[in-house]
């Protein structure tokens, strides 16, 4: 059962399987790698993200973990480490900002534990925009896991028209057995 918890993590299939708990300025949109004034990707087989506008874009997604097959007195008894990571960049022509908040849940979507660092805003002109990874694991968070929500996003720090913002990609949720 060791795989990538979320659904369609680089845009592949467009939007499906992300809530859009903010969509604003151009929206949401799929672009290919590296995209305009973008920067390559070390893996191949990503060929696609997802680039955020000049208002907030965020989108979510709600891990079910029993709806996923995993049982519930092994959640409890085990508390297997939940690993999270994300990639995401900017752009050479504009700089932005990007965010992530990942969240583990109880039954009654109550915090166990968070992962929520403060934002980072990537300036073409003060240093490196390129592809960057965060990562962060959870362990010792108790018993009760059911449900791990993640959120990312940003949007672009100079408020021009079109997809100038933060691009993510890479996405993944994984638990340790």
């Amino acid at each position: 059962m060791y795989r990538n918890l979320l659904k369609n993590p680089n845009g592949d299939d467009g939007l499906k399987y992300w809530q859009l708990t903010e969509n604003g300025g151009d929206q949401w949109r799929i672009e290919d790698i590296p995209g305009d004034c973008g920067y390559a990707y070390d893996n191949e087989l990503i060929t696609k993200y997802f680039c955020t506008s000049f208002a907030p874009c965020i989108k979510r997604q709600v891990i079910n973990l029993l709806a996923e097959g995993y049982d519930p007195k092994y959640l409890d008894l085990r508390q297997p480490a939940v690993n999270v990571e994300d990639w995401y960049s900017g752009r050479t022509d504009c700089g932005c900002i990007y965010k992530i908040a990942v969240v583990l849940l109880d039954k009654n979507q109550e915090v166990l534990a968070e992962f929520k660092p403060e934002k980072v805003i990537l300036d073409p002109d003060c240093g490196d925009c390129s592809w960057r990874k965060v990562s962060h694991t959870f362990t010792g968070y108790g018993p009760g896991l059911r449900f791990i929500s993640f959120e990312h996003g940003g949007q672009d720090t100079k408020f021009w028209k079109g997809w100038y913002g933060v691009r993510v990609t890479g996405s993944s949720v994984t638990i340790d057995l």
